[in-house]
């Protein structure tokens, strides 16, 4: 898809399946913003060759990865709602401790926005922990604006987050 660098920005394939459990369990480790911790993605590889192979049936769901050096350094995720809420998708990204702040995000979030205005998808939202002052200043960069915020949204430790929740309307940008 893209390059800049020594980082390729591109769709998944299958074959990304195991390296991606990998991956994950990994980042699971390096941060409390996430839903899982290290080593609690509860996927399989074969479930997640499926799960690959199944986003060509579904036009508003896509997974991009950051790949430096034949090794996953990043994902990002849509997904898309069904029937009256198809014009509506999820968004997620996430990247390697290794690399935070060499731009991998928001090159992320490019190819994510590209894809889902190339894709009919109109709204964009995200749910992210309240105190990551770091990604909501990358989405509020890209447009993301808050509309609220979902309390106790996660339990760490016996103590509970916060999270805000965002969106970014695309409907503006194509008029």
């Amino acid at each position: 898809m893209k390059t800049a660098d020594d980082i390729v920005i591109r769709h998944a394939v299958p074959d990304d399946a195991a390296a991606l459990i990998e991956y994950l369990n990994t980042i699971g480790g390096e941060s409390d913003n996430l839903t899982f911790g290290k080593d609690e993605f509860p996927i399989k590889p074969e479930q997640e060759r499926a799960f690959i192979e199944g986003l060509a049936e579904k036009p508003h769901d896509c997974m991009i990865v950051a790949v430096k050096d034949g090794r996953i350094v990043g994902d990002a995720t849509l997904a898309g709602h069904p029937r009256r809420m198809a014009h509506r998708a999820e968004l997620g990204i996430s990247v390697l401790k290794a690399e935070w702040g060499r731009g991998i995000g928001s090159r992320l979030m490019e190819a994510l926005i590209e894809y889902a205005e190339q894709h009919g998808v109109e709204l964009l939202n995200l749910e992210a922990r309240a105190d990551n002052e770091k990604a909501i200043h990358l989405y509020e960069k890209f447009g993301f604006r808050t509309i609220g915020v979902s309390p106790a949204f996660m339990k760490l430790r016996g103590e509970y987050h916060d999270a805000v929740l965002m969106y970014l309307d695309l409907r503006a940008a194509a008029e």
